[in-house]
C-alpha cells in the first residue's frame, strides 16, 4: 500500500481495483500503515489505517482500580466520585428532527423533495452518533489508560430494550414509559462503552471484569444492607440501615467494584458464576498448611 502526503490536509493512497484516492488527513498516522478500510455513511465516504505505531503495553497502572455505573441520567460515574455526562444532541437539533419527521409525514414517496428531507434526518443523526462515539472512546481511553482493572455490570442491553407493545391476545403494560426508558438506554450508549472499554483494554494490557448488575442501586457501600428503600432518588442514596448518604450512583459503583474484586480474587471472571465462591484448590492449600 503507498500513501502520499500532498499538503498539510490532503493526501492521497493507492487502493487496490480503485487506484489513486484522495483524502483529507484529520490526524497524523505515525507509523508503518499495515491496512486500509472505506466506508461510507450517508453521503460521505472515510479511509481508516489500521497502523504499528510502536507501543508495548505498560506493566503497571497508577490509579486505584474503579468501578462504573453506567446511568440515563449520569453516563458514567465512577467508584472514586469521577463522573461523566454529555448531551448528544441539542434543543434545536432535535427540534428540527421532529419536524422533519412532520414534513416526511406529508411527502410523497420517492419524490426529490422526500429525498432532501431523509438527507437532512440522517445528518442530525450522524452528528449525535459522532458525538457518542466520541464520548465512548475518551471514556475508555482515560479509564483503561490509568486502570489495571475496570468494573462493569453485566447489562444484556438487547434484551432490556426490548418492545414492550406485546401482542394483541397479550397487550404490554406502561408501554409508553417504556419506550422512554428504550430510547435512554440506547441514547447513552451503555452497549457501545462497553465494547469501547474492551477494544481498548486489548492496547493498554487493562482487564475489564464485568459482574452481576442484580441489587447494585440497592445495596449500601457501607454496610451492605440491602433496600429498595434505601435509594431515595435518581441522585440520592441513604441506607435505612445505617444512615449512609452519598451519591447513588457512585454508591451502585462502589458495590460493581466490589463485586469485581471478590471476582478477581477468586481467580473466576466469569460474569455468570458465583462472586463469593473461592475456589477448592484454594481451600485445599488453606487446609494443608502446618499450624
Amino acid at each position: 500500500m503507498l500513501i502520499e502526503r500532498l499538503n498539510r490536509r490532503w493526501g492521497r493512497v493507492r487502493l487496490p481495483k480503485l487506484g489513486w484516492v484522495t483524502f483529507r488527513i484529520s490526524h497524523p498516522l505515525g507509523g508503518v500503515v499495515r491496512s486500509a478500510t472505506v466506508s461510507r455513511d450517508g453521503n460521505h465516504w472515510y479511509v481508516s489505517f489500521v497502523v504499528d505505531d510502536g507501543k508495548t503495553t505498560p506493566k503497571e497502572h497508577a490509579w486505584p482500580d474503579p468501578g462504573v455505573d453506567r446511568g440515563v441520567v449520569v453516563a458514567v460515574a465512577c467508584s472514586d466520585g469521577w463522573m461523566r455526562d454529555r448531551r448528544f444532541t441539542t434543543r434545536g437539533e432535535i427540534k428540527r428532527h421532529r419536524r422533519l419527521q412532520q414534513k416526511l409525514a406529508r411527502q410523497k414517496k420517492g419524490s426529490a423533495s422526500r429525498r432532501q428531507t431523509l438527507a437532512a434526518m440522517r445528518s442530525i443523526r450522524g452528528r449525535e452518533r459522532d458525538r457518542r462515539a466520541d464520548f465512548c472512546a475518551w471514556t475508555a481511553h482515560r479509564l483503561t489508560e490509568r486502570n489495571a482493572l475496570v468494573v462493569l455490570e453485566d447489562l444484556r442491553t438487547r434484551n432490556m430494550t426490548r418492545n414492550a407493545k406485546g401482542t394483541v391476545e397479550q397487550p404490554g403494560s406502561n408501554v409508553k414509559a417504556k419506550a422512554g426508558l428504550n430510547r435512554s438506554i440506547l441514547g447513552r450508549g451503555w452497549w457501545q462503552l462497553a465494547t469501547a472499554l474492551k477494544g481498548r483494554a486489548h492496547y493498554s494490557g487493562t482487564t475489564v471484569v464485568e459482574v452481576p448488575a442484580r441489587f447494585t442501586s440497592q445495596t449500601c457501600s457501607a454496610c451492605a444492607a440491602v433496600d429498595p428503600g434505601s435509594r431515595e432518588g435518581q441522585a440520592r442514596f441513604r441506607c435505612t440501615h445505617c444512615g449512609h448518604t452519598m451519591n447513588a450512583d457512585v454508591n451502585a459503583a462502589r458495590n460493581i467494584l466490589a463485586a469485581g474484586l471478590a471476582v478477581t480474587a477468586c481467580g473466576d471472571l466469569d460474569a455468570g458464576r458465583s462472586v463469593k465462591q473461592e475456589p477448592a484448590g484454594n481451600r485445599e492449600e488453606l487446609l494443608l498448611q502446618p499450624t
